[in-house]
């Protein structure tokens, strides 16, 4: 071939050829310029061949030209990187052969950048084939197995050398529509037999098909076990589309509803008939569904009234959300409802029972401290009913009679009482009416006597005709009283405390005086708590003389109390606060055995032959331990029983004569005294003293006090002492005054005396002598 023919081909070659000598290029074709994006052969000639080459391939492209050492030798084709002039990079396979004489080389490159990205379009396939999750099964046109991918292995239990030959029917056990096309819905069967739910897409190729198999097996599980949970739910779903239309309920909506599916179904979802909990009627655009398809935001337990077609209210508590949160446009919303009729109605009356009193179904305690704390309370008046010897009843008859007597007056009271008015039992015999209607103080005086008297009416129980009364306290309350409701039940409690000091039977007005005294009380009585271990209390003697010789033959033991700070107080004061506590049983029992050790000692070491008198309050006489506590204070101190004598009110010993008489037969046994003190105040007969088997009689110092001035009581005395007398007894005046009195009672034949005119109550000290 000629040169210039040969130059020709060359530059007309569609494979780029360059020339370079010494790496310096002295010739590039016209497909060289073309692939370094030249516009001349200047652009390229005299540059070195190594800067058109990437510096990824530089090195390895060197290699191979310094392996060509003869010349004509040609390399083996090298992929390479090369550079064009804009930095842009190609891939080109290239072979350099070296050249006759000369360190030059012409170096052929082929571009195979579609070739590179045609083989990596193969292997991405390839590995997609291999790595979709999806069975991807290739076929002939008669439907024999060419390619099984490892997901179709997996989804069908043959290996892909099991499969390959093979009828893709007989592999994936059902028949297999080829030709149809599209997306089909098919039960498979893996090998080892188990049922395959699939979706099937088959596409036709040059030389047969491809199958799409995607096991939908778990999905169809999950979602057939989803309405299966929902079916079976107690809760109601209902499922809106974007319409507003019920497209699904379950059987629970349905049945709370009251209506079958068929007739929810296609039915807007604002014709459910909603209330809230107040009353108030939801209009259709503002349902929980509306406005969670309009606004997107979630209702969640929403408790709601909804009336079914029957007529019957149901309270549920709905949550109404968008079925697809992640895609807020698609507006279908679903609902869901639990049936809270039951529930609410038993917690209704929880809280009913919280605030009522089981007995008699008026308020409770908390409910009228609720009603006397509210807001904007304006004027009211608080009456605190306690019944008078309600106690009686209870003991006498019993707590079923007690009960049903305290049902009876819960009634009346609530009959008498205006229809805004609270009734309320706070407990025991106590009761409480708070109304704003009466408040002026003539009007609360005749509401308060007019809930007596309804009281007051007979009550038939059991074949009795049971008579009560009641005291009252009452509080009035102006509109800008800042006492709170426990403040306000305290003060009328403190009323009605008074109406019962007063006499009992009566109604009686707070005030801040009776407050106070009352306050004073309490702190009295903590304080007498004190004395008791604080050695505050001490005994004081006094005198008993025998009006025949005017000899000291007793002496009295009299409690005192000197006050830390408010000096002595009156046993007026201290003595019943000691009765209505258990404090008057720990006093009496260490006032017992210090009186007995005092007199033992001064008998023994003084030769003093007296007696020593102590009293018993009613609350001792119950006290199941004063028999031993007795015992052990004559045994402790030496006391000989015979010189201590109890002495116990006539008022006491009638409250319960068995019961009194018991204790005085077992304190008789050890050998001790008794009398009967204050004799004349209470109802008690001769025959009832000889029964209880007494050594000495004490007469009141009201028929005393008068003895000198009147005939009548004069007479009283003498009767007294005569009958005393003819059962035995030793006779006591107590509370003589003068001379006069003491003469009297000497001629009219008293035994004994004692009273300021024969001494005074003083410490064993000034009494006995050091």
């Amino acid at each position: 071939m000629e040169a210039g023919s040969l130059a020709a081909l060359v530059e007309l070659s569609p494979d780029a050829i360059c020339v370079h000598e010494h790496g310096v290029l002295t010739y590039a074709n016209r497909a060289a310029l073309e692939t370094f994006a030249a516009r001349s052969a200047a652009e390229v000639v005299g540059r070195r061949f190594t800067d058109f080459v990437a510096d990824e391939s530089r090195a390895a492209l060197v290699e191979k030209l310094a392996l060509l050492t003869e010349p004509g030798q040609a390399s083996e084709p090298v992929e390479a990187l090369m550079s064009r002039l804009d930095g842009s990079k190609f891939a080109v396979e290239t072979v350099s052969v070296r050249l006759d004489g000369r360190l030059a080389y012409q170096v052929v490159m082929r571009d195979i950048t579609a070739k590179k990205a045609a083989a990596d379009a193969l292997r991405y396939q390839a590995a997609l084939v291999s790595h979709v999750s999806d069975a991807l099964i290739a076929t002939t046109g008669e439907g024999v197995v060419t390619s099984w991918n490892p997901a179709a292995e997996a989804v069908y239990g043959w290996t892909a050398a099991e499969a390959v030959g093979r009828r893709a029917s007989e592999l994936v056990g059902a028949p297999l529509d080829l030709c149809g096309g599209g997306v089909t819905e098919a039960v498979h069967r893996r090998r080892d037999g188990a049922p395959l739910a699939v979706r099937v897409s088959a596409a036709e190729m040059n030389d047969g098909y491809v199958l799409v198999c995607a096991d939908e097996t778990a999905r169809r599980r999950a979602e057939q076990n989803y309405r299966t949970v929902v079916a079976s739910l107690d809760e109601g779903v209902l499922v809106t589309g974007p319409g507003g239309l019920i497209e699904a309920a379950n059987p629970a909506a349905c049945r709370i509803i009251g209506v079958t599916e068929a007739e929810l179904i296609g039915v807007p979802c604002h014709t459910l008939v909603l209330f809230t909990e107040s009353g108030q009627w939801i209009p259709p655009d503002e349902t929980p569904s509306v406005q969670t398809r309009r606004t997107g935001v979630t209702h969640n337990g929403l408790v709601v009234r909804l009336r079914r077609p029957d007529g019957r209210d149901v309270w549920v508590s709905l949550t109404s959300r968008l079925l697809n949160p992640d895609d807020p446009a698609a507006l279908a919303v679903v609902t869901s409802f639990t049936d809270i009729t039951e529930t609410r109605a038993i917690s209704a009356q929880l809280a009913h029972d919280a605030t009522h009193d089981p007995l008699t179904r008026l308020a409770n305690r908390t409910l009228v401290l609720d009603r006397l704390a509210g807001t904007g309370r304006g004027a009211l008046t608080v009456l605190f009913l306690d019944l008078d010897k309600f106690k009686v009843i209870n003991d006498s008859l019993g707590h079923s009679v007690g009960d049903q007597v305290l049902r009876i007056v819960g009634e009346r009271l609530r009959r008498c009482s205006g229809r805004d008015d609270l009734v309320g039992r706070l407990g025991g015999d106590e009761f409480v009416v708070v109304t704003g209607e009466v408040t002026e103080p003539g009007e609360v005086r005749a509401l308060a006597e007019h809930l007596r008297a309804a009281l007051a009416e007979p009550i038939g129980v059991l074949g009795r005709q049971l008579h009560l009364d009641a005291s009252i306290g009452v509080v009035l309350v102006g509109g800008a009283d800042r006492r709170s409701a426990e403040d306000l039940l305290r003060d009328a409690d403190v009323a009605m405390y008074q109406a019962k000091t007063l006499g009992r039977g009566r109604h009686h007005f707070f005030d801040v005086g009776l407050r106070e005294r009352m306050q004073r009380r309490l702190r009295m009585e903590q304080d007498l708590r004190d004395a008791v271990h604080d050695g505050q209390l001490w005994p004081a003697y006094q005198p008993v003389v025998d009006l025949r010789t005017g000899e000291m033959v007793a002496v009295e033991a009299l409690l005192r109390w000197t006050h830390p700070r408010h000096g002595a107080i009156s046993p007026v004061e201290f003595i019943p606060l000691a009765e209505e506590s258990d404090l008057i049983n720990v006093i009496g029992k260490e006032m017992l055995r210090a009186t007995t050790r005092e007199l033992a000692t001064r008998r023994r070491d003084q030769g003093l032959d007296l007696t020593l008198k102590v009293n018993l309050s009613t609350r001792q006489l119950d006290d199941p331990h004063l028999v031993p506590a007795v015992q052990d204070a004559l045994a402790n101190t030496g006391l000989p029983p015979g010189a201590l004598c109890l002495e116990v009110t006539e008022s006491a010993l009638m409250r319960d004569q068995e019961a009194a008489g018991q204790v005085l037969a077992s304190l008789r046994s050890l050998g001790v005294l008794l009398a009967i003190d204050d004799f004349g105040t209470g109802y008690s007969s001769l025959a009832q003293l000889r029964r209880l088997t007494l050594d000495t009689l004490k007469i009141d110092r009201s028929f005393i006090t008068g003895i000198a001035e009147s005939r009548d009581a004069a007479a009283i005395v003498t009767s007294i002492i005569a009958m005393a007398h003819a059962v035995d007894l030793t006779v006591i005046a107590e509370g003589v005054e003068s001379a006069e009195q003491l003469d009297l009672l000497r001629s009219l034949g008293c035994d004994q005396a004692q009273g300021y005119h024969l001494g005074r109550p003083v410490p064993a000290a000034e009494l006995f002598g050091q």
